[in-house]
């Protein structure tokens, strides 16, 4: 699978779907140095490019998973794999899911076979602020190498979780007003702290660092969203709340019952990054869990992700979970829209990744036919220009590629 990624690579013939642009038939998707050279109907082939015929096949960009926790929720490790939540201080804001990722976690692999490029790792749901997420690209030896942006955003969990994890320690926060008091304390002293930064900063004083609250003011400046894990109707109504009350950036994850307040949630603008959707009623927060959701919140005028919320629902399943949604009713071209471009807008990715565009990351999927029907498969994934999954039809399995060895 090795090859130089600086040599032009040409996938022609295949029906390409850039998902910033209309689908094109008999295109050609042109790669060079780890980036899309070119995309159309009649783009000029090189000299000296190596060509792979797509006829036939179905070309998208790489999906973008929006929500997991590769790496810190490790599969079939247990407890020495298990690193998804710091479960001793509410405040959370300091941690950092890169220090906790394993890159050789069995879900980045299924991660390729499912067609998934790039996925934004974050702590879990029992604190009420969890800490930073990071983007990485699902294929390498090391998180550094695999980096894409860090941090993302800033998770946070209102209801359920924290509440039980924290009550049980007979602790703040044991209800919903804990836990929304806890943020509110957190980012009221964001405030001040930015306040006093500010006024050291202008008369040149030394002033003692707090790195819980360095991160919060980058969220109250606006240049993180808040990740907000959150199921029910009333507590997606204290999320947007809050988010009011500090003019902060707010990205709604899972939003289960979100379709029941379609029309709120719309016209406060707020993204939503919607599942897991192949799970049972496990707890009071999903009594309403429906595969409806992405569709009534789209149709509303809602910008939606889907995810599995790995390893809740296993990676690879990302887009049968978008193929059901739009069985119940999501728009198909909105269903793609929610596995790549929506999700890197939405995390301020998309300069990178979520479509095929000249200048991206050459992050290029070729499927055996429409993604959303369930047997089509991916059969070549691209990271970077660099081929890391590819299927073979007489082992009747996929390879991924040593990153190890392809260095």
């Amino acid at each position: 699978m090795a090859q130089r990624t600086d040599e032009f690579i040409a996938i022609t013939g295949g029906y390409v779907v850039p998902v910033s642009a209309d689908p094109i038939q008999n295109a050609t998707v042109l790669l060079r140095g780890g980036k899309i050279e070119a995309v159309g109907a009649k783009v000029k082939i090189p000299r000296r490019t190596r060509v792979l015929d797509a006829t036939g096949r179905w070309v998208l960009p790489g999906f973008v998973e929006a929500h997991a926790h590769l790496g810190v929720h490790e599969e079939a490790e247990g407890w020495a794999g298990q690193d998804t939540n710091e479960m001793t201080d509410p405040n959370g804001a300091r941690l950092r899911a890169l220090d906790a990722i394993n890159p050789d976690d069995e879900g980045f692999r299924d991660a390729l076979s499912g067609g998934v490029t790039t996925a934004v790792i974050k702590p879990g749901s029992g604190n009420p602020i969890g800490g930073q997420t990071v983007a990485l690209k699902c294929w390498g030896r090391i998180v550094d190498e695999m980096l894409l942006k860090e941090p993302v955003s800033v998770k946070s969990a209102l209801g359920e979780n924290p509440k039980r994890v924290y009550g049980e320690q007979k602790k703040l926060p044991s209800t919903r007003l804990g836990v929304a008091a806890v943020i509110r304390d957190a980012f009221t002293k964001a405030e001040d702290y930015r306040a006093k930064r500010a006024t050291a900063q202008q008369k040149k004083e030394p002033f003692d660092r707090d790195p819980t609250c360095e991160i919060l003011v980058r969220v109250l400046d606006g240049e993180l969203p808040w990740c907000q894990h959150v199921h029910r109707a009333d507590d997606v109504a204290t999320a947007i709340r809050l988010a009011d009350e500090f003019g902060y950036r707010l990205v709604i994850n899972h939003g289960t019952e979100g379709y029941l307040i379609a029309d709120l949630i719309a016209a406060k603008n707020i993204p939503v990054i919607i599942g897991p959707l192949f799970t049972s009623r496990s707890k009071v927060e999903l009594r309403q869990r429906s595969l409806r959701n992405p569709g009534l919140l789209a149709r509303a005028g809602v910008q939606i992700a889907i995810t599995t919320d790995h390893p809740v629902v296993p990676i690879h399943f990302l887009v049968h979970q978008a193929t059901l949604a739009v069985k119940e009713g999501l728009d198909r071209e909105e269903a793609l829209r929610s596995l790549t471009i929506n999700p890197a807008r939405m995390l301020g990715l998309d300069d990178r990744v979520g479509s095929l565009t000249a200048g991206l990351d050459a992050d290029v999927v070729i499927w055996s036919g429409d993604p959303l029907e369930v047997m089509s498969r991916a059969l070549t994934v691209y990271i970077g220009g660099h081929e890391v999954y590819a299927w073979d039809e007489s082992a009747g399995a996929g390879r991924t590629a040593d990153p190890y060895a392809s260095r």
